[in-house]
């Protein structure tokens, strides 16, 4: 047993140190592993940075992750009490502390894996999103199995967090008044200077004037928002996401803003509608360099036959992203918009508004009904019907659950057939959207599909991308022979970019370069041509309504590309705590308050130089970007996504 004298006093207060000290060193472990799990993404360019800055900045999130998530402990080792001398009380506190770190640990490697789809750290809208899944524990079981040595890293970390932990041999006994004294004095004394600095620590600085951290302020570290999540830790991300509203209304100086960007859409009751069906294909994962470097020979053969821009872009990096811009011109800025509270406003879309002049419209994805949250938002932006695994499985004409992927959804050969067959049942006009879901991790394609489409040795997600190619081709070939395919415009898009090969796609710029194509099968309504403007999702709803002669007023954030001058086109998404804004010749980066980046991408489209403060060019993105921002947050927040009447 120990016996009390002022060593002794110090004691608990010294092993809490050491303790979080180790907690230091294994966040630096999850660091590296993340980096290296990672290095075709963010490792490459990472070190283009000081290293003096990586480190910095690591240590400000981790001790700020460390503080909040080691609270309970603290107050466990450090509260002045002395009963906490106890074994058994050391002994409860040695429990909270390795299973709060643990947990910390495995989220941390877990998300290594995670990243590769959405290009950042985890925030609590992951719980949201998946919410409705049913199959997250085969998901994670044959995460386990593919990246084994990162359980087996993770079981090493938390056993060595328990075998090097300090504390107590025994228990300290204070023998009289005097030792009772000094030691109340002297816990008393490091617990008030545990306080602040605590605070402190929490939010990232010592003055008033630093506001608490939160994700954004990882970007000043590096020089590209990708690499922010090399500075970021996983349980700081998520708790500085929880609960968090993320919507609040901006008010620029007219002389900084746009004066001409509104996103109300003016009708014109002149337009007489030409009841055009439309039909939207959202393609899962299909980024535009897979089309480019041709692994979707029947898509870029449509492409000649279309309508398509140089350069188009996502405006997110999740399926749930893509939903609100691709059908309603909503961007994901902040949060994924259907996660935030701003959800409960009244929305419309392509389907909403089209509903409005006789439209009958439905919207299809292969998944379990309810997936994704995409049931529940396909109503709300006005699709009259939702046709999911539930309706496929109970039409006898296909095979039912013997065409589910045994992970996500029904293939996409088949459910993109069911699509077609379900379309001419339909009355004209329509309008329609499917998510399709086989280009998906875990990058499987069916049985009898095996000795076709095999792997390249690249990157797994290539045969899907075959695959999902002949699906569609199939589709087409199904579609011309209905008799309303004449009478039909098709949009071809995707949701999000996956994993890259070529290094201009693993770019701020790169990682949101999706197709975006535009087909009439006349050549009437949508001329074929290849235009060397800019398109991005949110601008799809504005053209299709265009392009079907609406003539109602609406809300939508994009530009209609019918009109717009090649020149004058833009595209705008948010990464990482940074709005990033394509026009011109320049790429723009800002974080609310000042510009972090600006390249001239066609001359480097690799972004080495970084001009920002170098060029006055900027100066009217600026001014567009601000506007947008400034539009959007006011919307979001007085509840104006929508005409009312």
């Amino acid at each position: 047993m120990i016996r009390s004298n002022r060593r002794n006093i110090f004691f608990t207060p010294l092993s809490f140190v050491i303790n979080i000290a180790i907690v230091f060193v294994m966040y630096f472990v999850c660091r590296v592993e993340y980096v290296v799990e990672n290095w075709s993404a963010i490792g490459t360019s990472l070190f283009d940075n000081s290293l003096s800055d990586i480190v910095m900045g690591s240590l400000r999130f981790d001790t700020s992750a460390i503080l909040y998530t080691n609270l309970l402990y603290a107050i466990l080792m450090l509260i002045p009490l002395h009963y906490k001398e106890t074994r058994t009380w050391q002994q409860l506190a040695k429990w909270v502390f390795v299973i709060v770190n643990g947990i910390a640990i495995v989220m941390n490697l877990a998300d290594s894996v995670y990243f590769r789809y959405t290009g950042k750290r985890t925030t609590m809208s992951v719980l949201q999103e998946f919410e409705n899944e049913g199959n997250l524990s085969n998901i994670i079981g044959e995460e386990v199995i593919n990246h084994w040595y990162l359980f087996l890293l993770g079981i090493t970390m938390i056993f060595l967090l328990w075998r090097f932990y300090v504390t107590l041999k025994g228990e300290c006994v204070l023998n009289n008044a005097k030792d009772y004294r000094a030691y109340y004095i002297i816990n008393f004394l490091i617990f008030a200077l545990f306080i602040p600095l605590t605070i402190a620590g929490m939010r990232g600085g010592f003055t008033r004037a630093v506001r608490p951290i939160t994700l954004s302020n990882a970007n000043q570290y590096v020089t590209h928002p990708k690499e922010a999540a090399a500075i970021l830790n996983t349980p700081f991300s998520m708790f500085k996401t929880l609960g968090k509203r993320s919507f609040k209304e901006l008010d620029y100086a007219a002389s900084e803003i746009d004066d001409n960007y509104s996103a109300l859409h003016a009708g014109n009751e002149k337009l007489v509608p030409n009841k055009k069906n439309v039909v939207v294909l959202i393609v899962e994962s299909f980024g535009r360099e897979y089309v480019e470097e041709g692994f979707a020979p029947f898509v870029k053969s449509l492409e000649a036959k279309s309508l398509t821009f140089d350069r188009s872009f996502a405006n997110g990096r999740k399926s749930i992203d893509a939903m609100p811009s691709i059908l309603s011109s909503i961007p994901m800025f902040l949060e994924p918009f259907f996660l935030t509270p701003a959800s409960m406003n009244d929305v419309s879309g392509i389907a909403g508004e089209l509903r409005k002049i006789g439209y009958q419209t439905s919207f299809f994805h292969g998944a379990e009904n309810g997936s994704m949250g995409f049931e529940a938002f396909a109503k709300t932006t006005g699709f009259g019907k939702y046709y999911g695994r539930t309706e496929y499985n109970e039409d006898k004409r296909f095979n039912g659950d013997d065409d589910f992927d045994g992970t996500w959804a029904i293939w996409d050969e088949p459910f993109l057939q069911y699509y077609v067959l379900q379309m001419s049942e339909m009355k004209e006009p329509f309008m329609t959207a499917v998510f399709t879901a086989s280009s998906h991790h875990p990058f499987n394609v069916p049985a009898k599909y095996e000795n076709v489409y095999k792997e390249d040795g690249k990157n797994s997600i290539h045969r899907c991308i075959r695959y999902t190619d002949m699906a569609i081709r199939k589709f087409f070939e199904t579609a011309s022979k209905q008799t309303w395919y004449k009478n039909t415009i098709f949009v071809l898009t995707c949701d999000h970019t996956n994993g890259f090969d070529k290094e201009f796609y693993g770019t701020d710029m790169g990682l949101y370069a999706v197709p975006l194509i535009i087909f009439d099968p006349t050549g009437e309504t949508v001329k074929p041509e290849r235009r060397h403007g800019i398109a991005q999702q949110i601008d799809i709803m504005p053209t299709v309504l265009s392009l079907v002669a609406y003539n109602k007023p609406y809300i939508a954030f994009g530009q209609d590309l019918t009109v717009a001058n090649d020149e004058d086109t833009w595209a705008v998404n948010y990464n990482n705590g940074i709005y990033q804004f394509v026009k011109g010749d320049f790429f723009l980066q800002f974080d609310g308050q000042k510009v972090t980046g600006l390249y001239n991408y066609k001359k480097d489209p690799l972004q080495k130089e970084n001009l920002a403060g170098k060029k006055d060019i900027n100066l009217p993105n600026l001014k567009i970007l601000k506007a947008i921002l400034q539009d959007y947050m006011r919307r979001m927040k007085r509840n104006e996504l929508i005409i009312k009447e």
